[in-house]
């Protein structure tokens, strides 16, 4: 309690210091970090390869939402070396360096929207998102996890590893600020922006599960990596 009690301390006293930063768009955001992002993002190191190791050993086709550079992609081609990706991503600069990784790989960069791109109709053997959609408010994962779900073949898996909000408190405090400092700078509701509204784990499993998905495993370490099925069988559109 206490440690929680002293995290979201520093939390509202972080949201202080930085009420006056300017929101910064997402492609933008990640653009402008893109020399030391996968630096800053090595703190994950153990969740990337979580994420990997749950992808199943007969997958063939993966979606990855909010690719970016790929880290979790370094893993995966690693213990499936011939699978086929297409990554999407609003940042068309972590896609080239992607890109310039792993030119020898089944990959399709996509610069696009992904609340916009098309993912098909049972298509795909897993999705996967690594740290991108706690960006997002509830109502827009519901629209998304429901459209994964119609995408993935039957039997098929969404991998989401993510920030999980600590408690009610502070997936409230965030995403107040988050819609205050929105209405404060007039940004229009298609325009995304960086910052991280997560949910608790209770209201993200709830989403998955209203979607459709049965929930296999929580692996809560670094990051959360929960891990879903789509049934045999399902009849959910």
């Amino acid at each position: 309690m206490k440690s929680q009690e002293e995290y979201l301390r520093r939390l509202k006293k972080w949201l202080r210091d930085t009420e006056d930063v300017p929101l910064e768009e997402m492609a933008d955001f990640f653009a402008k970090r893109l020399s030391d992002y996968e630096e800053h993002m090595s703190v994950w190191e153990k969740s990337y390869r979580l994420v990997a190791e749950s992808v199943p050993d007969e997958c063939r086709k993966i979606l990855d939402l909010g690719c970016g550079t790929g880290l979790e992609l370094d893993h995966i081609w690693k213990k499936h070396p011939d699978v086929e990706v297409a990554g999407v991503d609003l940042c068309r600069d972590m896609l080239d360096k992607l890109l310039e990784k792993h030119p020898d790989k089944h990959f399709t960069a996509v610069c696009e929207d992904y609340f916009q791109y098309d993912f098909g109709n049972k298509q795909w053997d897993a999705v996967i998102s690594f740290e991108s959609l706690h960006h997002f408010l509830p109502e827009r994962k519901k629209e998304l996890y429901q459209k994964i779900y119609r995408s993935i073949k039957e039997d098929g898996v969404f991998i989401l590893g993510d920030y999980i909000a600590c408690c009610d408190e502070e997936e409230e405090l965030l995403r107040d600020v988050y819609m205050r400092r929105r209405k404060q700078s007039d940004i229009p509701k298609n325009r995304f922006v960086h910052f991280d509204i997560p949910l608790t784990m209770e209201h993200e499993t709830s989403l998955l599960q209203n979607a459709g998905f049965v929930i296999e495993n929580i692996i809560d370490e670094d990051a959360a990596v929960i891990i879903c099925r789509k049934p045999v069988g399902a009849v959910r559109n």
